[in-house]
């Protein structure tokens, strides 16, 4: 093997194949299932796109709604949880790392975690999971606030209920259609790196718990998830020091500094997804009677765009729609495991329908001719 054949991070490796998500990133599309992302954003609710990624097609109106009664009736988390997440609390744990332990710690209350063979056993634990994690996120938030923790509410779809139980407040029609619509947007994109580490975990006949485990504990390395938080600290960073933004990104540049929220592994022009979050981010800004994000957004990328040729991508907009939802910066990388493991569990499936352990290889280019010495000698 010569060292032009390696792939260095199997960039442009195709490792499976995949029924859930098609990108290209020439022509700035995004499909899921093979409805483009612009209609299931419009016309569809996360619980929705969640039956599709997880049965490969759309629910009928009683299907869909046995469905979210299904993962409402599994919103409650055990009482066994709560000494967990006041320890995390109390230690002022990290919220993405909160948010692992606790799912890693939801295996302790499934009898059933190991089978692995009956895929509608795995169909239940994702969606346990996928039920319970906002219910984990909003309490480990209210917990290390000082402040009592919301029991869920099974009359709410899954966006409003996350942000019910998170501020004590049921969100507005504005705001609660555009969390759904983010959940939808950051649900599957194709094998990334959570993604794939979940499906690796998994392809040892490991348990879904592990495998969402292993996902976050992927996504919350900067270089995946994280994004979207250091779009908005430079937003409310040009506020503060009330610079003109394009100003403010030109002296970043001339620093050396990279722009959050541009470039993107895989598109090469403009994220779609970053195209409907926009209009969210208009929409909440309207509502709110504050247009500030939103113009400086507008103004950072009509110059990176128009003089350095970089195009946004989802986290550019996704950013400021949450900050004025009220939502604390540091809770927006665990949101978007919360939309993710949609997507997870899809894969998991997958990879279990016709599964065969990842193991790929290294090209090693270390000595062989060494000569062991006594350690005496040495």
């Amino acid at each position: 093997m010569t060292k032009d054949s390696i792939k260095k991070g199997l960039e442009g490796i195709v490792v499976t194949e995949s029924q859930l998500s098609y990108i290209n990133g020439i022509e700035g599309v995004l499909i899921y299932r093979g409805y483009p992302i612009e209609e299931l954003a419009e016309k569809s609710t996360f619980e929705e796109v969640l039956y599709l990624l997880w049965h490969g097609e759309l629910p009928s109106s009683d299907l869909l709604t046995e469905f979210t009664e299904d993962l409402s009736n599994h919103r409650e988390i055990d009482p066994g949880m709560d000494k967990i997440i006041m320890e995390l609390a109390d230690q002022n744990e990290n919220s993405m790392a909160a948010l692992r332990t606790m799912i890693s710690m939801l295996s302790g209350y499934d009898p059933n975690k190991k089978d692995t063979k009956n895929l509608d056993v795995v169909l239940q634990q994702g969606a346990n999971v996928t039920a319970k994690m906002p219910t984990l996120l909003a309490a480990f938030h209210r917990a290390r606030s000082g402040k009592e923790i919301i029991p869920p509410r099974p009359d709410l779809n899954h966006a409003a209920n996350f942000l019910y139980m998170l501020s004590g407040e049921e969100p507005n029609e504005t705001t609660a259609k555009t969390l759904d619509t983010a959940l939808i947007l950051h649900c599957d994109h194709g094998i990334n790196a959570s993604t794939f580490s979940a499906r690796v975990t998994l392809s040892t006949l490991s348990d879904l718990y592990s495998a969402i485990t292993s996902a976050i504990g992927t996504l919350s390395g900067p270089l995946h998830g994280g994004a979207n938080q250091n779009v908005m600290k430079m937003l409310l960073d040009i506020d503060k020091s009330n610079v003109d933004p394009i100003e403010w990104v030109k002296n970043s540049l001339q620093s050396g500094n990279k722009i959050p929220g541009f470039g993107h592994r895989v598109y090469k022009i403009k994220d779609p997804r970053a195209t409907i979050l926009g209009g969210m981010s208009k929409s909440l800004g309207l509502s709110s009677g504050d247009m500030r994000w939103y113009d400086y957004s507008i103004s950072i990328e009509s110059y990176l765009s128009q003089e350095k040729g970089l195009a946004s991508n989802v986290d550019f907009y996704s950013g400021s729609a949450y900050y004025q939802m009220g939502i604390p910066i540091d809770l927006y990388t665990p949101i978007f495991a919360l939309s993710r493991v949609g997507g997870w569990v899809g894969h998991s499936i997958e990879q279990l329908s016709d599964n065969r352990l990842i193991r790929p290889r290294a090209n090693y280019i270390g000595p062989s001719d060494m000569t062991y010495i006594p350690i005496d000698e040495r």
